[in-house]
C-alpha cells in the first residue's frame, strides 16, 4: 500500500513495533506491536483490531512484564 503522506514515495510494509502512550499520566511502553511502517519516511499505522487490543491492555490492572527509566528531557 502506497504511504499516505503526501510527496512520499514509500509504500508501507509490516513489522513490530514499540509503541509508547501516555496513559493515566504514566508512559506506557508496549513492545511487538504489529503495525504498518512507511518504508521511505516511517510513517506509521495501526489498524483497528491492534488498538482494540492495546485499549484492552491498558485498561488492565496486570503488572507490567517490566519497568524501565524514564527520563525527562531538559525543560
Amino acid at each position: 500500500m502506497k504511504c499516505s503522506i503526501e510527496g512520499c514515495p514509500g509504500e508501507y510494509e509490516g513489522r513490530k513495533i514499540v509503541h509508547t502512550v501516555r496513559f493515566q499520566g504514566k508512559v506506557v511502553v508496549i513492545d511487538h506491536v504489529p503495525a504498518k511502517v512507511c518504508s521511505v519516511c516511517g510513517d506509521t499505522l495501526l489498524n483497528l483490531k491492534t488498538t482494540q487490543r492495546i485499549e484492552g491492555m491498558l485498561q488492565k490492572t496486570t503488572k507490567p512484564e517490566a519497568e524501565v527509566p524514564l527520563y525527562e528531557y531538559a525543560k
